[in-house]
């Protein structure tokens, strides 16, 4: 099939979605009041609470939601075929990623900019509030090292790409002092930045001397540099050395001096990159060579996996940690969250619907595909790369050079994980600081040692664990786990918001129909990979790490709908 006719059938139900359906559901449903003021109004304090233009938030949360997921996910699912993985993404998107990303935004504005976690105090009790909050905080720990790994290991796959991430950093500081001091405007600065950025790149890709290349720097991948570690891995330690320093940083600054303007350069970076991808999938008009359907992949079943691999892009309840946690600080005017909130959801699918088509229409022959997609953990090890290659492909139809888009390519995908990142080890700030002030640590509620914690911790989980991949196989161990925990945090999200609904008076049928889908696929999903896959059950072979969080996750998952169950039947539930 020409891709052309798959991208044009969901770019049109995306647009009809956001027309239609989210001016329903934030008007009749969550009631969006221009006259409501905001937590970045009545709580502003020049850090975190920071009223913001809609545009430039919808930078920040567009970015920081639309990290690797969106692209590593459907990468991987589309070894199922592109027909299921295409549909789930079109859907999704439209009944539950937008009502969920926008659900959790207002859920924040209409209690003081809390984030989701704690809301579960005020919604169920407190019990479920120290339960969620432990789920969030595995959660981000996840994101913090699997974000990491994908970063490390794309500075080592495409060295031309280092240099422009580098030079972003103080030009986008520049144009936070810029906008926030001299009240100035963003977009020229951003696009002059983006100029600079992808001519470095260009530059670097064609001249190896800009190539910032560890490995070529210790003497190669197998040379052997210090206490036995390759030249490899040597320069994957270092590269989360260096990620970790940053996001430390990052993570403590205020908002305004560089995770905003970076997050609105990125978003240029997004709309550009996205631009560039479907123009040239309209010039070039490839066929679609990898199946429909693939009748090959029976090791693993698309049923239920196929709605955990392809979280971000469909939806994801990492986003409802961003939309409550930074997002809802930022927001001006109760209405900019159908902007910001549903807006960035369907950005995001049309991010994972290009990954799709360019996966699929990057191999010569459906053979060729099935050589590469042998098995899902081939899928898993190669589906990165090869949107990468695919997406350069895509890019050559506007007669860019193949080796100058993939490094623009690779510039995008770690610009995104970056903001994630760091907006990640935020969160995990907040959260920490949440556990320590409800269990009288002092200590855990200063900056400082919290970002420290949510640095360390994240490092030693990227870096520790023994895997097929040598140092920092824990990245990749986690993966799995971070798609079956990511949708149970959705459902949880989902539960919370309907409970609000339902209290306000409301119907809740447009949150609790997804809700009772997300939840089930997980469990069910979350059930089988912790009690017969890691657990080491029969012949499988056993994960500790993966079992023991998973078996905490999916514990403490029960134990609060049970207790959401009893709240909504109408009984009382001891505290």
């Amino acid at each position: 099939m020409n891709s052309i006719w798959l991208a044009l059938g969901a770019l049109i139900i995306f647009a009809l979605g956001y027309r239609f359906y989210s001016k329903f559901i934030a008007e009749k449903i969550y009631r969006l009041d221009p006259q409501y003021q905001t937590p970045a109004h009545a709580q502003e304090d020049g850090r975190d609470f920071v009223p913001t233009n809609k545009w430039i938030v919808l930078g920040h949360h567009f970015t920081s939601v639309a990290g690797a997921a969106p692209i590593v996910g459907p990468a991987i699912a589309i070894y199922w075929g592109w027909a299921p993985a295409l549909l789930w993404v079109a859907v999704g998107t439209i009944f539950a990623a937008g009502v969920h990303d926008l659900g959790t935004l207002v859920l924040s504005i209409r209690h003081e900019g809390r984030s989701i976690g704690t809301l579960a105090d005020t919604l169920i009790g407190k019990r479920a509030r120290i339960l969620f909050l432990f789920i969030i905080l595995i959660l981000v720990l996840m994101v913090n090292a699997v974000f990491a790994w994908v970063i490390s290991n794309l500075f080592i796959s495409f060295p031309a790409s280092v240099l422009s991430i580098f030079i972003q950093i103080p030009l986008a500081v520049w144009i936070g002092y810029y906008t926030y001091k001299r009240q100035g405007n963003m977009l020229i600065p951003s696009l002059v930045v983006l100029v600079i950025m992808y001519g470095t790149a260009v530059w670097a890709s064609y001249v190896p001397a800009l190539q910032i290349d560890l490995v070529r720097y210790f003497g190669g991948a197998e040379s052997s540099v210090w206490l036995g570690l390759s030249g490899t891995s040597m320069a994957f330690l270092i590269w989360i050395i260096v990620l970790m320093i940053y996001v430390y940083i990052a993570s403590v600054l205020p908002v305004w001096k560089l995770l905003q303007p970076r997050d609105f350069i990125n978003a240029q970076q997004l709309i550009l990159g996205l631009g560039i991808l479907y123009a040239g999938l309209f010039v070039l008009g490839p066929e679609v060579t990898a199946p429909a359907k693939n009748t090959g992949a029976g090791d693993v079943t698309w049923f239920p996996l196929l709605f955990i691999t392809i979280a971000c892009g469909a939806v994801s309840g990492f986003h409802g940690l961003v939309s409550s946690g930074t997002t809802s600080k930022q927001i001006d005017k109760e209405p900019d969250a159908r902007f910001v909130g549903y807006l960035g959801a369907v950005g995001e699918g049309a991010l994972a619907v290009i990954t799709i088509l360019a996966v699929g229409t990057f191999f010569s022959s459906g053979e060729a595909f099935a050589s590469t997609y042998s098995s899902f953990s081939d899928a898993g090890a190669n589906g990165l790369n090869a949107f990468i290659q695919g997406a350069g492909q895509l890019a050559t139809g506007l007669w860019i050079p193949a080796e100058a888009a993939r490094t623009i390519i690779a510039v995008i995908v770690v610009s995104f994980a970056a903001t994630t990142l760091d907006s990640s080890v935020r969160l995990m700030r907040y959260i920490i600081a949440e556990l320590g002030g409800i269990y009288q640590v002092k200590a855990l509620t200063r900056v400082h040692v919290t970002t420290s914690v949510a640095v360390l911790s994240s490092a030693a989980l990227v870096l520790l664990p023994e895997g097929p991949r040598g140092l920092g196989s824990g990245g990749y161990l986690l993966w799995p786990l971070f798609g079956t925990s990511n949708q149970l945090l959705a459902g949880i999200s989902f539960l919370l918001i309907t409970i609000w609904l339902r209290k306000q008076g409301r119907p809740v049928i447009y949150t609790l129909v997804p809700m009772i889908f997300l939840l089930s696929m997980t469990l069910w999903a979350m059930t089988e990979q912790v009690v017969f896959q890691w657990s080491g059950y029969a012949d499988a072979e056993a994960n500790l790490l993966l079992f023991g969080l998973g078996a905490v996750i999916l514990g403490f998952t029960l134990w609060i709908l049970i207790e959401s169950a009893s709240l909504l039947l109408g009984r009382e539930t001891r505290k």
